[in-house]
């Protein structure tokens, strides 16, 4: 009966310190604040991404000159040249639609 209840100590323990969040330092930022682009496929000339504070940028320039792999999905393509180059700019894909891909990153202050 002790090794049980040894045991079940030992889970709970093992339980509450991978589960339970450890409590913020003080000073430390524990609510971060993302900023949020979406991408749209709008055809290979007119994708773009809608940027925080709603610049966008028009893909179909930075499309020219790369040619498509044979028997390869024109959408799916170019849509993952997009996705990789926001994963260079710190975003990470949070959402999808059928018409959009929603990203975030943390605010630079």
């Amino acid at each position: 009966m002790k090794k049980h209840l040894t045991a079940l100590g030992i889970s709970a323990l093992l339980f509450c310190s991978i589960c339970l969040p450890a409590p913020a330092e003080a000073g430390a930022e524990s609510n971060p604040i993302y900023e949020y682009a979406t991408l749209r496929w709008a055809g290979r000339d007119d994708t773009h991404v809608i940027f925080p504070g709603g610049r966008v940028e028009v893909l179909g320039a930075n499309f020219k000159g790369i040619k498509r792999p044979e028997r390869t999905d024109e959408r799916a393509y170019f849509m993952n040249l997009a996705v990789n180059a926001l994963a260079r700019q710190g975003y990470e894909l949070v959402a999808m639609t059928p018409d959009d891909y929603v990203f975030r990153r943390v605010a630079k202050p």
